[in-house]
């Protein structure tokens, strides 16, 4: 199998083409245009040249090129935020990181009234909220908590992380729910465990959103989907719908 390695120059990498195939490398003015190469390069039969991180382009059939899903920075979430393809209510500048926004715990909180809780029931849950001088937190219980800040995401698809001071509390602010979906028109939904006893605030910073960019349409958004458990817009936070599945 022969293997052909080339160097160009994208984007102020260097980049190793690799072909996996026999086929041979010829000169194409149009194949620069797209990469930006200062070596024109043409390949006898369709390949496909898709980049990744490490800064390889793998050759595969076809000639497409395809964009590597994106983190977005700071100025890549303001200019979503003008275009109104991102919604943060309320916001402030100073929460917007590099690359990220913070978001703050609400003070509605929480939690699942029986001892045993069943995936095929409605469970009930009692609600109730943090007082001004914060509330302790204990270790073994399932507190569902809340954002202040009530979010949409159009174009993109928003990642809740804990932030790093709140994890070096051992605070877990999501058990497996920390995706969301294009269309996303909601508060968060927290799912806040703790290792420790630890006294909790509303309004203290509590995680961040970060915005990855989506390779092809969206045939139908998460706010259009009739299967959607979590539209109805609530500051408050919404127990699992896991019962609405059939199973």
């Amino acid at each position: 199998m022969k293997m052909v390695n080339i160097q160009c120059r994208l984007q102020g990498f260097i980049v190793h083409l690799h072909s996996l195939k026999k086929q041979s490398f010829t000169a194409y003015k149009n194949l620069s245009k797209v990469f930006h190469c200062s070596t024109h390069l043409q390949i006898a039969s369709c390949i496909k040249f898709t980049w990744f991180n490490s800064g390889i382009l793998h050759v595969h059939d076809s000639i497409t090129h395809q964009k590597a899903h994106m983190i977005l920075s700071d100025t890549s979430i303001l200019n979503a935020i003008e275009r109104n393809d991102i919604v943060i209510e309320p916001y402030q500048r100073s929460c917007l990181g590099t690359n990220s926004y913070d978001v703050h715990l609400s003070k509605f909180l929480a939690c699942y009234t029986d001892d045993v809780i069943d995936a095929k029931m409605h469970n009930r849950v009692h609600h109730f909220e943090i007082p001004e001088d914060g509330i302790v937190l204990q270790p073994g219980k399932t507190y569902l908590g809340s954002t202040v800040e009530y979010t949409e995401t159009r174009q993109y698809v928003p990642f809740l992380e804990g932030k790093s001071s709140v994890g070096r509390l051992g605070i877990d602010i999501h058990a497996t729910a920390g995706k969301g979906d294009v269309g996303f028109c909601n508060h968060w939904t927290l799912e806040i465990s703790v290792s420790q006893s630890v006294r909790v605030y509303a309004e203290m910073p509590i995680g961040q959103l970060i915005y990855f960019t989506v390779d092809g349409e969206v045939e139908v958004d998460y706010s259009s989907k009739t299967s959607a458990k979590y539209n109805d817009r609530s500051p408050h936070p919404v127990e699992s719908m896991m019962w609405k599945n059939s199973f």
